[in-house]
């Protein structure tokens, strides 16, 4: 991962910030202490073509620096919780951006990344231990053949997270075909039928093509 000439060999597309303004804040990731490298999944790095080498999988994976070339941004969305109706969004994560595989995009999205225009009360971070379960959760998944989420990296930080009680903090970094849900379409339903309309040809390009060809 350390061979200098294939260094900085990441390049992201940012398709989605095609979409109205309403679907999104852009924003950068918080600065987190003294990141380091916990798990990289290499196989995967290897199999999406993703060459870092491992100052760059701390800086970029960690959110103390951003990709060159792309501008992060948190999804906005809204959906129920506790039975009851509520806007929502990401308050916790951030699109870096989109990697394009053998005609596929992926969202590469930083998780425990800081505070977001959609964190209400939160503090926009993770703890370790939270991060390693959803890692091991989400390569269990795929692995069983269940379509899911998968992790590419935790970043440990000496960040200090209060949950219950004090805890390490970690980003993790996970990729997904998109992360358009539900919500997101209750949520331009809210907003107009021209952005309900907008969103609704953006997800058929991207995961539906076929669609359009019938």
């Amino acid at each position: 991962m350390n061979n200098k000439k294939n260094e900085g060999h990441i390049k992201l597309d940012k398709t989605y910030l095609s979409l109205d303004e309403i679907f999104y804040t852009l924003q950068d990731p918080q600065p987190v202490m003294e990141p380091s490298i916990f798990y990289y999944n290499k196989e995967l790095a290897k199999k999406l073509i993703i060459r870092l080498n491992d100052k760059e999988v701390v800086d970029y994976f960690s959110g103390n620096k951003v990709i060159p070339n792309t501008k992060p941004f948190a999804q906005a969305y809204a959906g129920h919780q506790f039975g009851h109706f509520t806007m929502l969004g990401d308050g916790r994560a951030i699109i870096l951006g989109e990697l394009r595989f053998k005609d596929k995009l992926y969202d590469i999205q930083l998780k425990g990344s800081g505070r977001t225009p959609y964190s209400r009360g939160g503090d926009g971070r993770a703890t370790l231990p939270a991060m390693l379960r959803e890692y091991l959760i989400s390569e269990a998944m795929h692995f069983l053949k269940i379509p899911t989420t998968r992790s590419l990296c935790v970043i440990e930080t000496k960040d200090k997270v209060y949950r219950q009680k004090e805890e390490s903090g970690a980003v993790l970094t996970r990729m997904a075909e998109s992360h358009i849900r539900v919500g997101t379409f209750e949520y331009a339903s809210l907003v107009g039928i021209k952005q309900l309309g907008q969103l609704l040809n953006y997800t058929i390009e991207r995961h539906y093509p076929e669609l359009k060809r019938d």
